[in-house]
């Protein structure tokens, strides 16, 4: 099917959506078990770790995890935010750094002043969604940052949203005094779905859609570490205790220019199979041998491919036995886990 589709429904009883594009699965996500990213606590410092300039806090989920502390003392009552998920073990990573975040705008305490995405490069649009936030912040000290889905957007709805966030804000800022507690919770897949997939889509929400519109059998593709690149060309995509493994093969292709062509496939592909599958934290790519003068177009290629993903990913560079190695934002859990 062409065009985009947002399909909301649920499976094994979680709240689940999927994105679909010219009817390829192009993201998805399920609710899990623990704390969502953009949950806020009113927590308690606990503990510091000594050597890592953190500090372990109390929260009524169990410890999280906050990294440069400074001025903090045992005892003391702190609003936090949840960043992302945990590695087995691990405590939950938080920050100091609160955003309110909705479709058009996000809320930033502590950071003043209002920003316009820079993806929204008319000087008049600018000033006009600078003037709608001032009318609606006033004198508030907090900061604004106005998102590109504004562009297309009635004033009325862009004003709404900014006065709805800036409430939130100042209700969650005045309850900062107290025991541990959660104040609010983060965004379930239906309401994220709203707010981070802005394109024009067809959105169904009918019960059974995930079947009857091919979501179940992109899943269970999903399922295995062999994804097919074209050509004969394939990679692994393979999740380790310390990493994710990515192997790339030419298959069954023998031209001069299969290992390029492979690599470069790949490099395209590589950040929807990331997300689709859940997977952050060190990756290394074990790429279809190629000479180094082939290297500059494969890195041109990874670095768009994952320009356009949203998840923070740092592309750290090749490694002494010709591996090429990212580090991702741990966003989301693994598709494996939730699915098991």
């Amino acid at each position: 099917m062409k065009g985009r589709q947002i399909i909301l429904d649920h499976l094994d009883g979680r709240e689940a959506a999927a994105l679909m594009v010219n009817g390829k699965l192009h993201d998805f996500l399920i609710d899990g078990d623990a704390p969502r990213p953009g949950t806020i606590y009113r927590a308690v410092a606990d503990r510091p770790v000594k050597g890592q300039g953190g500090m372990f806090l109390k929260t009524p989920d169990g410890n999280v995890f906050l990294r440069q502390v400074k001025g903090l003392s045992q005892g003391q009552s702190l609003l936090v935010q949840v960043t992302g998920y945990a590695e087995d073990g691990k405590a939950i990573p938080v920050t100091q750094k609160l955003l309110f975040k909705s479709r058009y705008a996000i809320v930033t305490p502590g950071a003043p002043g209002v920003n316009v995405s820079r993806s929204i490069r008319d000087d008049d649009l600018r000033d006009t969604l600078k003037g709608i936030a001032h009318s609606v912040l006033e004198d508030d000290a907090q900061g604004l940052i106005l998102r590109s889905s504004c562009t297309e957007e009635e004033s009325d709805a862009i004003a709404e949203d900014i006065a709805e966030m800036q409430v939130m804000a100042r209700n969650v800022l005045a309850d900062a005094e107290g025991p541990a507690e959660k104040l609010t919770d983060g965004d379930g897949p239906h309401v994220t779905a709203w707010r981070e997939w802005t394109e024009p889509a067809d959105v169904v929400t009918e019960e059974g859609s995930f079947d009857a519109l091919g979501v179940l059998d992109a899943l269970e593709d999903l399922q295995s570490p062999r994804v097919p690149l074209g050509n004969g060309a394939f990679m692994f995509v393979e999740p380790t205790r310390a990493l994710v493994a990515v192997d790339v093969n030419t298959g069954t292709d023998t031209s001069p220019a299969a290992t390029l062509r492979a690599n470069i496939a790949a490099a395209k592909d590589l950040p929807r199979q990331l997300r689709l599958r859940g997977l952050g934290g060190q990756i290394t790519l074990d790429l279809a041998p190629m000479p180094k003068k082939d290297r500059r177009a494969f890195e041109t290629s990874l670095r768009a491919a994952f320009k356009a993903d949203q998840i923070e990913t740092i592309l750290a560079g090749w490694t002494p036995l010709g591996h090429f190695e990212l580090q991702r934002k741990r966003e989301r859990l693994p598709l494996a886990e939730l699915l098991a």
